[in-house]
């Protein structure tokens, strides 16, 4: 049994997910692609932003033959978290136009979404958004190549595809400190192990990790859950008019300018504006 750091946190999945290998295997499993890369890319942006929204992928990786993204969901608990990734799977094919001939994007999209906290509605380990033709009985015409899958590792059962469960299995594994390592046999499983031990996370991974407990824990004591869906949705978003909305809904509370500023990343005389 090993002492692991917690696949739940974005900055120790980036660290582990991020080796060319892993990435491969993992793109090579969920998918049945074999990507040529030398790379893996963290915190991927557009300049100018697509759709006038600034969005980051968490994991990006491109081959000549098709382009893989993989974007990861931990500790949110939000209503809109399958809009948001499918918001990023098409800023990923709106990129792509700005040089093409016509409509049809020269690289195949895929985006994996990890989600390590439970969707308890739905409670399902794959969902897929599959954007090719379909005939009325239902019979791919295999012309759009483009697909995004939401893995849940929290709800792995017997009906899960044998090539995908060992990877949900380490991920939920992980998710409370210790990891059987004897249990896992693909060799890039094993290297995520090895990512994630905890004695080889770094001070500042350990902080990053701190600080995105910490937030989880105060949106726990200090808002509603109302609120706090207000809050993801308008800090992920990243929209500085929903921002000003949430503050002023702070405001309205009486909550101090100095923890408005925290959690909604206004500086403090933007606040001061609202009043």
């Amino acid at each position: 049994m090993k002492q692991v750091a917690s696949l739940q946190y974005g900055v120790i999945f980036k660290k582990a997910f991020c080796d060319v290998d892993v990435f491969k295997g993992f793109v090579r499993d969920i998918l049945g692609i074999e990507l040529n890369i030398d790379k893996v890319e963290t915190e991927k942006e557009f300049k100018p932003a697509i759709g006038k929204v600034a969005v980051k992928f968490d994991l990006y990786a491109q081959d000549n033959d098709g382009r893989v993204i993989v974007e990861i969901q931990h500790q949110y608990s939000t209503d809109d978290h399958y809009d948001r990734f499918l918001h990023y799977h098409c800023v990923a094919l709106l990129e792509q136009i700005e040089n093409a001939k016509n409509y049809k994007p020269p690289l195949a999209v895929y985006t994996i979404v990890v989600l390590t906290s439970a969707d308890t509605k739905h409670k399902e380990d794959v969902l897929t958004i599959d954007f090719d033709l379909k005939t009325k009985d239902g019979t791919a015409l295999n012309l759009i190549p483009h697909k995004v899958i939401y893995l849940c590792p929290r709800y792995v059962d017997e009906n899960t595809p044998p090539a995908y469960r060992e990877w949900l299995e380490v991920i939920f594994d992980s998710l409370d400190g210790s990891v059987d390592e004897s249990h896992y046999h693909k060799s890039e499983v094993q290297k995520v192990v090895e990512h994630i031990e905890k004695n080889d996370v770094s001070p500042e991974e350990k902080a990053q990790m701190i600080e995105e407990y910490n937030w989880e824990e105060q949106k726990k004591t200090v808002f509603t859950e109302g609120e706090k869906v207000g809050i993801q949705k308008g800090i992920e978003q990243g929209e500085l008019k929903t921002k000003q909305n949430i503050a002023k809904g702070m405001l309205a509370e009486g909550l101090p300018v100095e923890i408005i500023a925290k959690l909604t990343g206004l500086m403090h005389a933007e606040i001061q504006n609202l009043i």
